[in-house]
């Protein structure tokens, strides 16, 4: 289906009734038990609103009705990240426990699944630095992914106090760090803790004083290794 540029309106309605829609009814209700299924949904809205951000599902409980347990929650974000919909990146660490406890960063597959659940329009995001940040940290986000399914690499974030970097891939038994620098978002004191504590085979700076995130779309995240 083709949309004209400024009709915004009659594009988020399409992406939210006949992509969204239809993958959780048939790509997950139709092929996994899903004991509640509205609490899925919700999640699914509160991911795609937190993405790019840090949430446990501790936290999550406390704001839904009915939210059933972390296990419940951790069950659909799988679900709905296997649907190509929302992930759930786990917190880099040395050993396997660690990352399996963190919190999860969420991360829309796909930037579109944000903007269709915007009142905003395009213009206004655009000229709201922090908002349009945001999304283009989600873009980084949702490229990593997305070609991890064929390249076989896992995507991470890593987290230590107020000392943080926004993706880690890890490739063959080596890491990369990945910092998204873009709109207000100007802090990268994470980097050099970073490296100082796992001297990863390379760290990259992606936004306004680094690498355009628009040519970092272009790249297949192996050739970073």
């Amino acid at each position: 289906m083709r949309f004209r540029k400024n009709d915004e309106k009659r594009w988020k309605s399409y992406v939210t009734n006949s992509l969204i829609e239809t993958s959780i009814n048939r790509d997950i209700l139709m092929l996994s038990r899903v004991a509640k299924p509205a609490l899925m949904k919700v999640l699914f809205e509160l991911g795609c609103h937190y993405s790019g951000q840090i949430l446990s599902f501790t936290k999550i409980m406390g704001q839904l009705q009915d939210a059933g347990n972390t296990t419940t929650l951790s069950h659909y974000l799988n679900l709905l990240d296997t649907a190509g919909l929302l992930a759930g990146f786990e917190k880099y660490a040395a050993d396997i426990i660690r990352k399996k406890s963190s919190s999860p960063k969420f991360q829309v597959h796909n930037t579109a699944l944000i903007s269709a659940q915007r009142a905003e329009n395009f213009l206004q995001i655009k000229s709201d630095p922090a908002e349009w940040g945001r999304i283009v940290e989600s873009a980084i986000g949702a490229h990593l992914p997305n070609n991890s399914l064929s390249e076989n690499y896992k995507v991470y974030y890593w987290r230590d106090r107020d000392q943080e970097v926004d993706f880690v891939l890890e490739y063959k038994n080596h890491i990369v760090g990945i910092e998204v620098k873009s709109g207000a978002k100007q802090s990268s004191s994470g980097m050099a803790a970073f490296q100082k504590q796992f001297q990863p085979k390379k760290i990259y700076l992606v936004g306004d004083t680094g690498l355009p995130w628009q040519d970092f779309l272009k790249i297949n995240p192996v050739a970073l290794f």
